[in-house]
C-alpha cells in the first residue's frame, strides 16, 4: 500500500521539524551531545543517526560544521576558516620595580649573573623577574661564569637596544645624565632596610656604633664654680 500525498507531506514536515530541533540543541549545548540526549528530546523510534547525518552533509559547505568530539556532536568553526579568524592583540604589562632596577643592572654591568644582581640590588630576585626580561627579549644568557657552580651571566639584546633608541650600549646615559633628568637622586639611608625587611627604619648611629643622641637638650647641673669652691676655704672674700 503506497502512501498518499498527505501522509508524504506530513512525513517530511515532521523530519524537518526534528531536524531544526537537532540543530537547535547542538547550537544550544554548552558542550558535545550525544545521541542518548539527543534521543530523549525526539522520543523513541526516531533515527537519530540518520538525522545527524543529514545536518553534517548539510554543513559540510558552510562556516561551520557538525563534528563528534569527545563522544558527542557539537558546532565546530570548519577548519579551513580558523587561520582567517584568528586575532592578534598587542598587550601592555607594566614591568614592576624589581624588573625596571635588575634592567638596569644588567644594561650596566653586563655580563652579570644573578648573584651579582642580588649583591647590588641588596635582595633577593626572583626567578620570574629574570624570566620576564627574557620573554619581553630584552635580557639573554651571556655564557658562563668560570666559578664554583658556573652561574649564567645575563646581558642586553639588540632588542633591547633597538626598543630604548639606543646604536651601542656605549650610548647608555652617564650617571651625571640620569641625575639632570631625574631619574635618579639620594635616598635615605634607611630606604633599602624598610624595603628588604618591611620594618620601621631604625636610628641612626655615630661612628663608635652608638644611637645619635637626641636633639632635645638634656636639663644638667651648673657646673660654674661657685665663690666658695673658688676661694678653696669656704670664706667670702675680704
Amino acid at each position: 500500500m503506497s502512501l498518499t500525498e498527505s501522509e508524504t507531506d506530513i512525513d517530511s514536515d515532521r523530519r524537518a521539524d526534528q531536524l531544526r530541533l537537532v540543530e537547535a540543541l547542538l547550537f544550544a549545548a554548552a558542550a558535545p551531545i550525544d545521541e542518548g540526549a539527543i534521543t530523549a528530546r525526539l522520543g523513541e523510534g526516531v533515527d537519530v543517526a540518520a538525522l545527524i547525518a543529514d545536518l553534517t552533509e548539510h554543513y559540510r559547505p558552510r562556516g561551520v560544521n557538525v563534528v563528534r568530539v569527545g563522544g558527542g556532536w557539537t558546532l565546530r568553526t570548519a577548519p579551513d576558516l580558523g587561520p582567517r579568524l584568528a586575532l592578534e592583540q598587542t598587550v601592555t604589562r607594566k614591568l614592576s620595580r624589581a624588573a625596571i632596577e635588575t634592567l638596569a643592572i644588567v644594561a650596566y654591568h653586563q655580563p652579570v649573573t644573578r648573584a651579582e644582581i642580588e649583591e647590588i640590588r641588596g635582595v633577593v630576585i626572583s626567578k620570574g623577574t629574570l624570566d620576564t626580561l627574557m620573554e619581553a627579549g630584552w635580557i639573554m644568557p651571556k655564557g658562563r661564569r668560570e666559578t664554583p657552580g658556573r652561574p649564567v651571566a645575563w646581558a642586553t639584546t639588540e632588542h633591547f637596544l633597538s626598543h630604548f633608541g639606543l646604536a651601542a650600549r656605549g650610548d647608555l646615559p652617564g650617571i651625571e645624565e640620569l641625575k639632570a633628568a631625574g631619574l635618579i637622586g639620594p635616598r635615605p639611608d634607611w630606604t633599602l632596610a624598610e624595603t628588604v625587611h618591611g620594618a620601621e627604619p631604625e636610628a641612626a648611629e655615630d661612628s663608635d656604633g652608638d644611637e645619635a643622641e637626641d636633639d632635645e637638650p638634656e636639663d644638667v647641673e651648673d657646673e660654674t664654680p661657685s665663690l666658695e669652691t673658688a676661694s678653696g676655704d669656704g670664706e667670702e672674700p675680704a
